[in-house]
């Protein structure tokens, strides 16, 4: 019985440690099929999920969601902190000898809890080992406790930094393509520009940032859960725009070479194909297509009304359907396990950016009107 807790305990804290260093320390996707953080998330983000869907408010749902990418990055640190402890609980039961100034009788719950005191060095005294091996299993557990507390403080700042560097040329979209963003909508406040430069410097702007949205959410998965902070902007939103866009260009449009375009489409896809991966989505044949032909007749009118001339044939089409193929399927399944709304090709209606509201505006406005009505009442009577 002593041998298979001790050998339990071994196992505890080897899939542990194992899954801390291939969560926090290697820098690649793990492939194995069963892993510790895959299980906690796969055990959490879907009855997170699933009460979500009891809030009927659009933006407090996102709000809700929201909170899960920080929350689960501290309970995951939870969760490894309590496999450790259990995990050196269980080898101090099976081969260590200790005594408990109290003259209580040593059970499996009372070295559970000097295992906590030992791996957060509480030092409390109370329950003290006597054999060496219990005494080097208690400092090796001290000195995990410390590693521990290192990895915490060294990994919130990496992730927060990361997904600093996401957010910033997400919110930089927004007066560049609207809220939320649309391929359509970029390609008419910045497409018709007439030096090209403008459009590739944007394009390399967004390869870049595909880029190490890539190495990032690769690295640290939890990423994929962090929400943006306007409810109708995302990583997902900015990505799929990125892949509409260049699809378009590389289609043909009158004065715009297409260079540039392709290879942001080739990171742009590679990041879409491998973070389908992460968050393992299914494929689904199923969907809704988001760019029937007679919507994308609509787009054509509505660029070539701004100047954009988008080639109108059927390999034209053809190439577009070939380019969407490439990519829709992985952004939709990554949308559907992340509960986020893919962005349509094309707005239906006029919408203000996120800049041009603010919680003020409707009071400034009404003052103004009530400024300019009795500016009126005065000059009349």
């Amino acid at each position: 019985m002593l041998i298979l807790t001790v050998i339990s305990g071994l196992v505890i804290l080897l899939a542990v440690l194992l899954d801390a260093f291939e969560t926090v320390v290697l820098p690649r996707r793990v492939q194995r099929s069963f892993r510790l953080t895959s299980l906690f998330y796969r055990n959490t983000w879907i009855p997170w999920v699933k009460i979500s869907r009891h809030i009927e408010s659009a933006s407090r749902r996102e709000a809700y969601l929201s909170y899960f990418g920080p929350l689960s990055l501290i309970l995951l640190l939870v969760f490894w902190a309590v496999g450790l402890i259990f995990g050196f609980a269980l080898l101090q039961y099976g081969i260590g000898e200790h005594i408990h100034l109290g003259q209580e009788p040593i059970t499996f719950q009372i070295l559970l809890y000097h295992s906590g005191e030992t791996f957060f060095t509480l030092g409390y005294g109370d329950i003290v080992p006597t054999s060496s091996l219990a005494r080097t299993l208690a400092v090796l557990e001290a000195g995990m406790g410390f590693a521990f507390l290192g990895v915490v403080i060294g990994y919130l700042p990496v992730v927060y930094s990361s997904f600093s560097r996401r957010e910033l040329e997400i919110s930089k979209l927004d007066a560049r393509a609207g809220s939320p963003p649309t391929a359509a909508e970029l390609l008419n406040r910045l497409g018709c520009c007439p030096d090209q430069r403008v459009l590739d410097a944007i394009f390399r702007d967004w390869e870049r940032w595909a880029t190490e949205v890539l190495e990032s959410h690769l690295s640290y998965p939890v990423l994929s859960f962090f929400r943006s902070q306007h409810s109708n902007q995302s990583w997902q939103a900015a990505l799929t725009v990125m892949l509409d866009v260049t699809s378009l260009v590389i289609a043909g449009i009158d004065g715009i070479h297409p260079e540039q375009a392709k290879l942001t489409f080739a990171i742009a896809r590679h990041a879409a194909v491998d973070l389908a991966q992460v968050v393992n989505a299914r494929y689904d044949a199923n969907l809704p297509d988001r760019l029937p032909a007679e919507e994308l007749e609509r787009m054509r009118r509505m660029l070539a009304s701004n100047g954009l001339r988008l080639r109108n044939d059927e390999k034209a089409d053809q190439k577009i359907a070939k380019l969407r193929s490439l990519y829709e399927p992985y952004m939709e399944g990554i949308a559907r396990n992340l509960l986020i709304t893919l962005p349509p090709w094309m707005h239906t209606e006029k919408r203000k950016d996120n800049w041009q509201s603010g919680p003020w505006d409707k009071m400034i406005q009404r003052k103004e009107i009530e400024d300019a009505v009795r500016l009126v009442v005065d000059d009349h009577f």
